[in-house]
């Protein structure tokens, strides 16, 4: 087996817990590993609807915790014992791809134009598509409406620029008992994707189509050094919450705004918190309404002697309508803007409009070929900054020279 590093580095011992039953399987069986408590909403249906169409194949599924679901996909294809096919984070396929362990699975023309802005971008590399996207998640900023007023500002206008989110979580500092905003900045992976939230409001990049590190530009300098300021109006010790200590903190009414996806708008409800939502605030050279656009994916494993029915497969059961449907019961960011449910969306919980309005000049998560690397640069960079151990323009040279050797 050849050399496989990052991810894809395993043990036998993981191996021996890992390897499940189902390889000593019928060869026209689709084993398909889905990620989390249960199987997707919907899934035993599309399964059987596929089956009817494809005679002499049959659709094996597997439900295994998140925080099980990527390691032990992950193991089975650097073992060379692969699954048909697997739920996986889109950042993850690039390093799958380049170690010769997925297929591709290129997409049409019309398929990129029915999703949303740059969603196929967050499964490409080289000009191909490498998986089928199954989720995707948005974010938009959330603020107290009593804290807002208590401060002393307008509790319906939410601010729209850096400057004023930066101006807002000062005077809800000083003025009240709460902090103003809730830096992430804890060793997880969110701490990463919370600080893109600033570098595409900025029109910022961290990688380019042709590979160039763009890391260390004047774009996302000012988004570091935004970063920077708004810390002094955190909460104490950032570097001890990840996004949902944060987003806890907001519930319990100790912070004045946070960046956040759909899922904190259906807490705030039950918790009977007076709150609104908005896009992200806009830096100086912002062209519009951003947001990082993360999804994950269906992959298609090498060497299972299936790959055309996974792909058939898989593109089944996220056709438009059953995708959407499912998105629904998940409570997802619709991947495409289908009509007129996206309009009966908005019109029945208007709180969905910013996750849409922010997709338009977002940006999708990096794909690097060791994305433990890239996220790991990622957090150590903004950790120096918001303790103060280094200043921005140094922790960005910094952390894009180390990027190069991870792409």
């Amino acid at each position: 087996m050849n050399k496989i590093t990052g991810l894809l580095a395993v043990s036998m011992l993981a191996l021996a817990s890992a390897a499940p039953a189902a390889y000593a399987q019928d060869v026209k069986e689709i084993s398909f590993i889905n990620c989390g408590d249960e199987l997707t909403a919907g899934y035993a249906d599309y399964f059987k609807e596929w089956e009817a169409a494809n005679p002499g194949y049959k659709v094996v599924p597997e439900v295994v915790g998140w925080g099980q679901c990527q390691d032990k996909v992950t193991t089975l294809a650097a073992a060379g014992t692969p699954v048909s096919l697997a739920y996986v984070g889109s950042r993850t396929l690039k390093q799958f791809a380049q170690n010769d362990l997925i297929v591709p699975i290129p997409m049409t023309d019309e398929e990129k134009a029915s999703y949303y802005n740059y969603v196929p971008d967050t499964v490409t590399f080289d000009g191909t598509q490498w998986g089928v996207p199954v989720a995707f998640s948005t974010k938009a900023l959330f603020w107290n409406k009593d804290l807002f007023k208590e401060a002393g500002l307008d509790p319906d206008t939410p601010p729209k620029t850096w400057d004023e989110e930066i101006a807002f979580a000062k005077a809800i500092s000083e003025k009240t008992d709460a902090a103003g905003f809730g830096v992430v900045a804890k060793t997880f992976d969110n701490t990463m994707h919370q600080f893109l939230h600033w570098v595409y409001t900025n029109n910022g990049s961290v990688i380019d189509a042709d590979g160039n590190i763009t890391l260390d530009s004047p774009q996302n300098l000012a988004a570091l050094t935004a970063l920077k300021e708004i810390t002094k109006y955190a909460e104490e010790g950032p570097t001890a919450y990840e996004q949902n200590e944060v987003r806890a903190i907001w519930l319990d009414k100790k912070l004045g705004m946070i960046h956040a996806s759909v899922g904190a708008a259906l807490r705030a409800q039950e918790a009977g918190l007076n709150w609104g939502v908005a896009p992200l605030p806009l830096g100086p050279d912002a062209k519009g309404p951003g947001t990082l656009l993360i999804t994950d994916s269906l992959a298609v494993f090498k060497g299972t002697g299936v790959e055309d029915q996974a792909i058939s497969l898989a593109k089944f059961i996220t056709a438009p309508e059953r995708q959407w449907d499912a998105e629904m019961a998940q409570g997802l960011t619709p991947l495409r803007p289908l009509e007129p449910q996206t309009d009966e969306l908005v019109a029945k919980s208007p709180y969905w409009k910013p996750f849409l309005d922010g997709i338009e000049f977002g940006g999708p998560e990096p794909l690097f070929t060791d994305y433990i690397g890239l996220q790991n640069t990622m957090i150590e960079m903004v950790q120096s900054v918001v303790t103060g151990q280094a200043e921005p323009a140094d922790a960005l040279k910094k952390a894009a020279a180390e990027l190069e050797q991870y792409k």
